[in-house]
C-alpha cells in the first residue's frame, strides 16, 4: 500500500494570469454615471414620495373637514349649489 503514495515533492500550481486592468475612466464618464445613478434614485424617490404626499393631503383635509363636522362630500354639493345660483343670475 505505501508504494500508492506520492514521495515526489508536490509542484506548485500555476495561478491563472491576472485580467488586464480595465481602462480608468475619463472625469466627464465618470460624472456621468453618477448623474444616470442620481436620475434612477430620484426617479424611485419620487414614485414612492408622490403618492404618499397626495395620501397626506388627500387625509389632512378629510379630517380637518371631519374635525368641523362636515365631509368632502357635503363640501362639493354646497359648492355645486353655489354655481348653480351664480349661474341663474347671469
Amino acid at each position: 500500500m505505501t508504494s500508492d503514495a506520492q514521495e515526489e515533492p508536490l509542484r506548485p500550481v500555476a495561478t491563472p494570469p491576472a485580467p488586464p486592468p480595465k481602462p480608468k475612466l475619463s472625469a466627464r464618464e465618470q460624472r456621468r454615471r453618477r448623474r444616470r445613478s442620481r436620475h434612477r434614485g430620484e426617479e424611485i424617490l419620487g414614485w414612492i414620495l408622490v403618492p404618499v404626499i397626495l395620501f397626506g393631503i388627500y387625509w389632512g383635509v378629510t379630517a380637518g373637514l371631519e374635525a368641523m363636522g362636515t365631509s368632502p362630500g357635503v363640501v362639493w354639493d354646497q359648492l355645486m349649489q353655489v354655481k348653480a345660483a351664480l349661474e341663474k343670475k347671469m
